[in-house]
């Protein structure tokens, strides 16, 4: 089971995995709440989105196919997929009102709570392949608990790039 260091866990009692989604849930509030518009167009630490693209970019969040075949396409994709990752951030960033931002995070949390309770433990098991090249954290099979917690992984990686403090 994937470790929550420095997240606050919560369990989901009818199949006993933990998940860490309540900090992601608050961050971005207090992200919206805190920052100042200078913060909000600041460079992140590390990439080449000011700091209200990057929250964008980390409440994205998608499934990816079943077949190695698709993930070694989807690898073979690797700088046309980063090139539109940027972009739609950049756009995204500069459309969505951060307090949209976070609304929509929330919801899709919520969201994500709701299908984490309804897993069994066969279908948390289940795995796929995904494309390694797209992500630090996508391993070539992941299951279907790893995928959960792939958002808080992602979430923490990118949180610590943000250059204000939440």
């Amino acid at each position: 089971m994937p470790a929550c260091a420095g997240w606050v866990k919560f369990a989901v009692v009818n199949n006993g995995a933990d998940c860490c989604a309540h900090r992601r849930q608050a961050d971005p509030q207090s992200a919206v709440a805190g920052a100042t518009p200078q913060d909000l167009h600041r460079r992140s630490d590390g990439t080449r989105w000011t700091n209200r693209q990057l929250l964008w970019q980390v409440h994205l969040l998608g499934r990816l196919g079943r077949r190695r075949r698709f993930a070694a396409i989807l690898n073979a994709l690797h700088r046309p997929f980063c090139l539109i990752n940027y972009a739609g951030s950049v756009g995204g960033g500069l459309l969505l009102p951060p307090r949209r931002m976070a609304a929509i995070m929330d919801a899709t949390i919520d969201a994500l709570d709701r299908r984490l309770a309804a897993e069994t433990p066969a279908s948390l098991a289940l795995t796929m392949h995904f494309p390694t090249r797209w992500d630090p954290y996508f391993l070539d099979t992941m299951s279907v608990f790893d995928v959960y917690h792939y958002g808080t992984e992602h979430y923490n990686h990118h949180h610590h790039q943000l250059t204000f403090h939440l």
